[in-house]
């Protein structure tokens, strides 16, 4: 696969951005990028707390919620912030209105972010700007009743928004070395945030070697749905290889491949030797691992800051659209792979849900390490297309013709004094069973049966 470029130095109305920190982690957020420099858009502050919102750089500031929390802040309920913001809601629409772009950034599991946010996005549609929502999920550390407010809260936020990009800041430790100081752990969230805004928007505000307009990013971005973001960053020989394959290999990627994504963007930043074929050498890798059904965009950005180092970003768009693959971590054998659907009978259970299922069921006749076989699930055999069969009936015939029994068949000699063992036979026998006994696996191991 080769790319060819066109340059264009005509300079166009350049859309009005505006970037939204929602909650304190929003606003942490905006704060970085006003540090950072991130140029060509407006920023936005909304909060309850009065004194969290005093101390952000953001030019523009709303609290929400006087009457609600008294400026107190939202105390980790998103019922409340969701009221906060209803009653502010004008305020909101002004901060926000001739937006052409609208980036909504928050953290999910606490209060403010968790329920403001989806109004905030609902408010930046109602005005015809397109919305993207860039969140946070918490560290498993942060306990389970943040973890399930957050995906309460990125549900009701997906409703609005045109592409959300969720970054799991569980997927950081895997990043920050070991020694990283909770404080600089929770700062790197935030260089994340910074980053997917970047992103997108210098591809739009920056003047560089290959332009974009909005109608391309709004074209990639406009109903998208789920998204991913993967960035990458290599200095010296074969830069542009190395900054790709990171960017599409991120570990942010929550064990998703691009491929098959409907949408990709891809912003090429380097200094000024930056050079054409390794614009062209990133996109192909990038392109290859897409899929030929993908739309993609790219552009390219001279920074006169960083000398020999390539920054990519890769932002993949419409992977809850189209059933993009999904990868499963771990040896390569045993491996289940498996697509996400977008939609089932409802009396069905979805092939992501039921993998855990069909794999007890499958433990239940064959020892699991010795269990080599691949269980493929796709959308064709989910909704019993292609041979007419659903996932449950081609399990069925897997374990049939691949899985051996290891039903083992009992000699009283065989017993000896395994009382416990004699006690579960003889009450199998009391239950009517045959002399083909099927053995869980933890009572083999038990009992040295293997």
């Amino acid at each position: 696969m080769d790319l060819t470029f066109d340059f264009d130095d005509t300079p166009g109305k350049t859309a009005k951005m505006k970037v939204v920190g929602v909650g304190g982690a929003g606003g942490n957020a905006v704060n970085r990028m006003i540090a950072e420099g991130l140029n060509g858009v407006d920023f936005v502050a909304i909060n309850t707390d009065e004194q969290v919102l005093e101390v952000c750089s953001a030019p523009t500031k709303v609290r929400i919620g006087t009457k609600t929390t008294q400026g107190l802040g939202a105390g980790a309920d998103p019922e409340k912030g969701r009221r906060a913001v209803e009653e502010d809601r004008n305020a909101v629409y002004e901060a926000l209105e001739n937006a052409d772009m609208v980036f909504v950034t928050a953290g999910m599991g606490g209060g403010t972010g968790t329920g403001a946010a989806p109004i905030v996005a609902e408010i930046a549609r109602d005005i015809g700007a397109l919305t993207v929502g860039i969140v946070t999920k918490p560290f498993f550390f942060e306990g389970p009743k943040r973890s399930q407010r957050a995906e309460e809260g990125i549900a009701a936020l997906k409703e609005y928004v045109d592409t959300l990009i969720v970054i799991p800041n569980q997927r950081l430790l895997t990043i920050v070395p070991h020694d990283t100081p909770l404080d600089a752990a929770f700062r790197y969230a935030d260089e994340i945030l910074f980053s997917a805004t970047r992103g997108i928007s210098d591809l739009i505000s920056v003047p560089g070697l290959v332009n974009l307009d909005f109608a391309d990013v709004r074209a990639i971005m406009g109903e998208m749905g789920d998204a991913l973001m993967g960035s990458g960053i290599a200095k010296g020989e074969n830069r542009a290889k190395i900054a790709a394959e990171q960017a599409i290999h991120s570990p942010l990627l929550e064990d998703v491949s691009i491929a098959g994504a409907m949408g990709v963007l891809v912003n090429i930043t380097g200094g000024q030797n930056m050079t054409l074929h390794e614009v062209n050498q990133a996109t192909t890798i990038i392109a290859e691992e897409a899929g030929e059904n993908a739309n993609i965009i790219f552009g390219a950005v001279i920074d006169k800051t960083i000398a020999d180092e390539l920054r990519i970003t890769v932002i993949a768009t419409g992977l809850s659209n189209n059933g993009a693959r999904r990868r499963i971590p771990g040896l390569n054998r045993p491996r289940m792979e498996y697509k996400a659907i977008s939609s089932v009978k409802a009396r069905e259970i979805p092939a992501i849900d039921r993998i855990d299922q069909i794999t007890q069921e499958v433990e239940k006749e064959t020892n699991a390490r010795m269990f080599s076989s691949q269980l493929r699930f796709d959308k064709l055999a989910d909704d019993k297309g292609g041979n007419g069969k659903g996932a449950g009936e081609q399990h069925d015939e897997f374990k049939k013709e691949i899985v051996p029994s290891v039903n083992k068949k009992l000699e009283k000699d065989e017993i000896q004094k395994e009382d416990t063992f004699d006690d579960w036979r003889l009450n199998k026998d009391k239950n009517g069973t045959d002399e083909d006994y099927e053995i869980p696996a933890c009572r083999r191991k038990r009992w040295n049966l293997f």
